[in-house]
């Protein structure tokens, strides 16, 4: 049986013997990784095989597939993505300010580790690497729980990983797994406050919501993308067609594919119809309302047309579907992306100063786009290297969480024999 109170205690020891690694020690840790990742590359392909052939059985849908799925190119990717986080700068003890107070003490602000951080996610294995390696970076332990979905491929991949720190001499609790199935040690691990610092769930919105309910650790939520494009008047019609194609198609089962395109009024019949031409392609299936309806219904393209139903403006689709709406401008651009968004990433695309800015000033999502696709929102785009989450919310950190978000600060005083009076 599991024993969630030992993982914790063993991960809080460890983020003490994390916390003091050089930064050298700690590069020397994730590079060994990401060599154990080469290494091991047919063994986690077949574990990966496993949870995919059962996947298959069980009905999931191509889209879930995609993101469960490892290949030689993907497992290549994890080593050198590892690699990248290697060669970033280290947050951890940097100086962020110093002053010498009027009583002569000087006082600096450091940033350190958080501690413990207990993640929860659903299918994508790559995730655990991601996290494992922001993780070790900044020195923090993690205790990881993915989905049963990808039980095999989680589990091949944190034992490449707690070989390749046992082989420099890090303590191989600074990364656990908890591989039992039980939901029960999901509600087990939100009350785990004793030893986890920081809670970050990466799935759906059912998961993001027992986390805020029921989790007595703080939680970083996110994650969950209803993406906008509006394709204003002024556009370049061309590249507007290439933008909503790459943030649809690129790879629809991610958070920062786009969702809803808006166009506005002045050119949905000079756009819509070219931009069904390209999506039909792909197999995109166009759920238009109001005015677009009967524009791609003329003239379709060959694209799947299916009325917009009343809640399809608030789906993360995750898949080849996407809603189409004409909007009569800006105003409604901007009215319909607040009411619908969930503040991840929205996009204009619009040759008007006046109207990027205000879109810009205006849509307060975490990452605002002008004239370009929604999918750069990602830790590896960002320069970042990795990220463990991106965040939706609006304390502590915001985006693609990297390094620096995976650290907090500490006041440091030093005096002379200093006693306040």
């Amino acid at each position: 049986m599991t024993d969630l109170i030992a993982m914790g205690k063993a991960a809080k020891i460890a983020s003490r013997q994390l916390a003091t690694l050089t930064t050298t020690q700690k590069n020397n840790a994730l590079l060994a990784v990401a060599d154990e990742i080469e290494a091991q590359a047919s063994s986690i392909l077949a574990e990966n095989e496993r949870d995919i052939a059962d996947g298959r059985a069980r009905g999931l849908s191509d889209a879930l597939l995609d993101r469960l799925l490892l290949t030689e190119a993907r497992v290549a990717g994890l080593a050198a993505d590892t690699r990248k986080v290697a060669d970033l700068p280290d947050p951890v003890g940097v100086e962020l300010e110093s002053r010498l107070l009027p009583n002569g003490m000087r006082l600096s602000r450091r940033r350190i580790p958080i501690g413990v951080l207990g993640v929860i996610y659903e299918a994508r294995p790559n995730v655990t690497i991601d996290i494992a390696a922001l993780s070790l970076k900044t020195g923090n332990a993690t205790i990881l729980r993915g989905g049963s979905e990808t039980l095999r491929s989680n589990l091949a991949l944190v034992q490449v990983i707690q070989a390749a720190l046992k082989k420099v001499g890090v303590v191989e609790t600074a990364v656990q797994y908890i591989a039992d199935p039980d939901r029960a040690l999901v509600t087990q691990l939100l009350r785990l406050d004793k030893y986890v610092d920081m809670l970050i769930p990466r799935g759906g919105a059912g998961l993001h919501k027992l986390c805020k309910e029921q989790s007595s650790i703080p939680v970083i939520t996110g994650g969950i993308g209803v993406c906008h494009v509006f394709v204003d008047e002024s556009a370049d019609l061309a590249r507007a067609v290439d933008i909503v194609e790459n943030a649809k198609v690129q790879r629809p089962s991610v958070c920062n594919a786009l969702d809803t395109v808006l166009v506005h009024t002045a050119v949905a019949r000079q756009f819509l119809p070219p931009m069904a031409a390209r999506l039909a392609q792909s197999g995109v299936e166009l759920r238009p309302a109001g005015q677009a309806l009967p524009i791609l219904q003329a003239d379709s393209q060959g694209a799947k047309i299916v009325p917009a139903g009343p809640d399809d403006f608030d789906q993360e689709w995750l898949a080849l579907i996407l809603g189409v709406k004409v909007v009569s401008g800006l105003d409604e651009a901007i009215a319909h992306i607040h009411r619908h968004s969930s503040e991840h990433s929205d996009s204009i695309l619009t040759n008007d100063y006046a109207n990027a800015a205000r879109f810009v000033n205006e849509i307060n999502s975490a990452a605002v786009y002008v004239n370009a696709s929604t999918r750069f929102t990602d830790g590896g785009q960002f320069g970042l290297g990795a990220e463990v989450a991106v965040s939706t919310q609006k304390l502590h950190a915001r985006g693609p969480m990297g390094l620096e978000e995976l650290t907090t600060y500490k006041w440091i005083g030093y005096g002379n024999g200093h006693v306040r009076e």
